[in-house]
């Protein structure tokens, strides 16, 4: 979300039989030979190492409150100005082997946030997983895609994951003593990102292309931040690419519409020619905020949907 309004003959006829040649075969000792490194060659390929399968994740969106009446041209490079849209605010969970819970983005939850959006149908980003039995103290890594205090805000939520974020992108927003840098982050994110790293729960994803989990690789987004990212995630049904916000809506990948908060359109539509080519089909790439999210996917619970 902005930071403001504005994935591979028949049989032969019989007949004499003719003589039979034998050849002569090869002399005892070699016979034995070639049985032993037979043998031998049999065992050390059984205990070669082979390389390991990717894991499969299962990914849900799940909307923790919505935006009323958002100007689409806010969302979508030239859009009519008069349009509104009530939008989605979602975070990301991806279930893995053993249960392995992984949020993307992680939602807002302080007072001054929700007092000047006053969001409807907000619930508690911690909260907003308990229909899928999970704690948020079970959550064990929060990848943030890019430094808004929409995606950001609640990383404090889940206080035993480890969170990530591009190290451009918090290099570039967050000063050495928390104070934000440059604009795109709120105070009070930034410094909750610089405690977050003083308390060393803070991993940087180093560029594009990079597998930060098993399974789950970050590209470098479209400029709607500095350096924001999205995520490739391997499911049972294919790559699913969580575009978070450097796609709004379904309209921007349809339309072939850049996002109206970027910092190069051009960029922007690069990144999301991409995604057709990472995703395993083009229905698998999951906008950052589109409510139909919710009817294009099953919904398994209220406001939540799996992505397959």
């Amino acid at each position: 979300m902005p930071n403001s309004p504005a994935g591979v003959g028949g049989p032969q006829a019989r007949g004499p039989r003719p003589p039979i040649a034998r050849a002569a075969g090869p002399r005892r000792g070699t016979r034995s030979l070639a049985v032993a490194i037979g043998l031998i060659v049999v065992l050390l390929a059984g205990m070669a190492p082979t390389a390991s399968p990717r894991p499969l994740w299962r990914v849900y969106a799940i909307r923790y409150a919505t935006e009323p009446a958002f100007p689409v041209n806010g969302l979508v490079a030239g859009a009519d100005s008069s349009r509104t849209m009530d939008i989605a605010m979602m975070i990301w969970l991806l279930r893995g082997p053993a249960n392995r819970c992984v949020l993307v983005d992680a939602g807002f939850h302080r007072a001054k946030f929700l007092d000047s959006w006053k969001p409807s149908g907000y619930v508690l980003p911690s909260e907003a997983l308990a229909p899928l039995g999970v704690p948020a103290d079970s959550v064990g890594d929060v990848i943030l895609t890019h430094a808004h205090w929409d995606h950001v805000d609640g990383a404090d939520l889940f206080p035993r994951a480890r969170i990530w974020i591009q190290r451009e992108e918090y290099d570039y927003y967050v000063g050495p003593d928390g104070v934000p840098a440059h604009e795109g982050i709120d105070s009070v994110d930034s410094g909750m990102l610089a405690d977050l790293r003083a308390k060393g729960r803070l991993g940087f994803v180093e560029g594009d292309g990079r597998e930060v989990l098993p399974g789950v690789t970050a590209y470098l987004g479209g400029k709607h931040t500095y350096a924001s990212q999205y995520l490739a995630v391997r499911t049972a049904k294919g790559t699913v690419v969580l575009a978070s916000d450097n796609v709004y809506l379904y309209e921007n990948l349809e339309r072939g519409l850049p996002i109206a908060q970027t910092l190069d359109a051009k960029s922007n539509l690069a990144a999301q020619r991409r995604m057709r080519t990472i995703a395993s089909a083009r229905r698998l790439i999951v906008p950052g905020h589109d409510p139909a999210v919710f009817t294009r996917f099953r919904e398994v619970a209220p406001g939540i949907a799996v992505i397959e």
